[in-house]
């Protein structure tokens, strides 16, 4: 499936479109069980690459009835930490988007790397998430975007590097479409993101202040600098409890942060 847009992104750098199928949607207990990426060079070329991953736990039928993968098809394959290494190797120094990424495709990506001991850090990758430009625009779904800005109909939704490529498509033609959208990344990671969140994940939002809180529980919208001074306990409950690993990770730079703050 090729798409005949003359649209090129301006670019800095590389930056990966990229799609998961996975067990399920829950972003600290699900796994990858097949990753597409479409890398686009500054020069426009691409690169692809789709690796099929055993995710180490049962893919649920109805889940498998989703995407068409099920355990027998992943078996014999290599798991996320055989890859791993790999696949960043390949995502490396480049900025990342998808549709629905912010939400959950990049937290996810960031778990299983994490959980690989790959030191992954989002604070210097711009993400662009196709579906919040869509929404702002348009407001409709990954099928009924395709069909709307490229005039086709998404035949083998649910594949991973079908979804990749739609994905890449509409964004190609968003671009074409509304002038009033800058074609440079930093920009549209802007633009598409709804709304700062630090940890992608949605536990820790930056308030108008520029200050991290949290989003939820007794604490929500409170300065999380407020909260390690007062009440320590809280955020060990979160470090010992079932958040993602990410979220854990900015937690612990902010109150290493913190620290070195009140020792200087």
């Amino acid at each position: 499936m090729k798409f005949s847009s003359t649209m090129k992104i301006k670019l800095n750098r590389p930056i990966c479109f990229f799609d998961l199928e996975t067990t399920g949607v829950n972003v600290v207990k699900d796994r990858i069980v097949e990753i597409s990426i479409i890398k686009i060079n500054i020069d426009n070329t691409e690169e692809s690459k789709t690796w099929l991953i055993n995710p180490g736990i049962t893919i649920p039928k109805i889940v498998s009835a989703i995407h068409g993968i099920d355990d027998e098809m992943v078996k014999n394959e290599p798991t996320f930490k055989e890859y791993s290494n790999e696949i960043y190797q390949f995502i490396k120094d480049c900025d990342l988007a998808g549709f629905n990424s912010n939400k959950f495709d990049i937290p996810l990506l960031a778990e299983e790397l994490l959980r690989s001991e790959i030191d992954f850090d989002l604070s210097k990758i711009k993400t662009v998430d196709v579906q919040n430009i869509f929404h702002k625009m348009e407001k409709r779904t990954l099928s009924a975007a395709y069909k709307f800005y490229c005039g086709k109909d998404h035949e083998d939704a649910h594949s991973s590097m079908s979804d990749t490529r739609v994905t890449y498509e509409v964004f190609l033609a968003q671009l074409e479409k509304y002038e009033e959208l800058e074609n440079n990344i930093d920009y549209l990671s802007k633009f598409s993101t709804m709304r700062k969140s630090i940890d992608l994940a949605g536990f820790i939002y930056e308030n108008e202040n520029k200050k991290a809180v949290f989003s939820f529980g007794k604490y929500k919208n409170q300065e999380i600098d407020y909260v390690i001074e007062n009440d320590p306990g809280y955020f060990s409950w979160i470090m010992k409890s079932d958040f993602p690993n990410y979220t854990k990770k900015i937690l612990n730079q902010l109150r290493l942060i913190k620290l070195n703050n009140k020792l200087q």
